[in-house]
């Protein structure tokens, strides 16, 4: 058999499900904060496999759906302008604001938008266009950040000045945070994302365990590894002995990723950011260090960020915070579909939203 085969082998995924069933006698809430986690677990079927004690709740782990109203306002404003070119990953073009506009319908009206499949393609972009300023947006957490920043280091490099980031990243940690201090989220354990591990390790995490007794595991995404997870938290919660452990070890280092936090650290420091249905958290997003300001769009193009009114009827901020199910959405599957998403958990694949609809899950 082949070695990743394994991962998705049946007996070995029934032998966990029935040891989870064994040992997990009363009900255990426990959330992932990762879009990949959340199809990973749909589509594999893995929730009709677990005991009626083991309670899945989805948080804010999609990097399109965490970013806040007012930054979509900002973005669709700066798109407009005559003198930048657009460049985003294609999962915000249908990302809507609050008059129902979007990238898409930006484009279709004359903005210069383009979809580019990696940072690297917008460097390419602004060469192209050297009488525009090309803006990426820097949407995503610390899977992408050291990317950016290598790209944007490139660009100084190769004196490419017409090259800007618009930086709405954040960062996973003060978020997990944000929700165990929460007293509505009633949290038993976290499966902690693996993409995200790979660059942050094991660190970061720590204070779930000793500030607020909550285990929490690295996993991967085949269905093996999240059960591996699973069973470790439960294991963790049932013996009164919270942790942070790596299930993750073919892909993730305890120590992460040391050069590309080193990268990430160089160009962007930690500010306060907000969060889609959360609101601010302190030192959960990116902003440039004074040294890259050149390479600012908000400072360079004079962009500011304003108050801006969450949308009518949708409860995607409620979603991410794990209070309902998608489904519990009144305008869920009725006004809301992926075909008209009335919010960013619809549009994007690895929303919470997108993912019930697709496979069908109802509660």
């Amino acid at each position: 058999m082949d070695f990743l085969q394994e991962f998705s082998d049946p007996e070995l995924c029934r032998a966990l499900v029935a040891q989870l069933v064994e040992e997990c006698t009363e009900p255990f809430r426990f959330m992932e904060v990762c879009g990949t986690h959340t199809v990973a677990i749909f589509r594999s079927g893995l929730r009709s496999l677990l005991p009626d004690t083991i309670i899945h709740v989805s948080g804010p782990g999609c990097p399109v759906c965490v970013t806040h109203e007012s930054e979509v306002e900002l973005y669709l404003e700066m798109a407009c302008r005559r003198d930048t070119v657009t460049a985003t990953f294609g999962d915000l073009m249908k990302v809507p604001g609050a008059g129902g506009s979007c990238l898409k319908t930006a484009q279709a009206e004359g903005a210069h938008v383009e979809i580019v499949y990696s940072p690297f393609d917008a460097l390419a972009l602004a060469r192209k266009y050297p009488d525009k300023k090309v803006v990426f947006l820097g949407i995503g957490f610390e899977t992408t950040a050291p990317t950016i920043a290598a790209t944007i280091k490139m660009a100084r490099e190769q004196k490419i000045d017409n090259f800007l980031v618009l930086s709405f990243h954040k960062l996973v940690p003060p978020a997990l945070r944000a929700l165990l201090d929460d007293p509505e989220i009633g949290v038993d354990g976290f499966l902690l994302p693996g993409h995200v591990s790979t660059i942050i390790g094991l660190e970061p995490y720590r204070f779930l365990a000793d500030d607020y007794g909550i285990p929490g595991a690295v996993a991967g995404f085949d269905p093996l590894d999240v059960l591996k997870g699973l069973l470790a938290i439960v294991r963790m919660k049932n013996e009164g002995k919270p942790a942070v452990t790596n299930e993750y070890r073919r892909a993730v280092s305890d120590q992460g990723n040391p050069t590309a936090v080193a990268i990430m650290e160089e160009v962007f420091e930690p500010a306060d950011a907000l969060w889609r249905g959360i609101g601010s958290i302190p030192g959960s997003g990116l902003v440039f260090r004074e040294d890259w300001k050149a390479f600012d769009a908000a400072a360079v193009l004079g962009l500011e960020q304003k108050p801006a009114k969450p949308l009518p009827g949708c409860k995607c901020g409620d979603v991410l915070k794990g209070k309902i199910r998608p489904d519990e959405c009144p305008l869920f599957k009725k006004r809301c579909t992926p075909a008209t998403p009335v919010g960013p958990c619809m549009v994007s694949t690895e929303g919470s939203c997108a993912a019930y609809f697709k496979y069908h899950i109802e509660s």
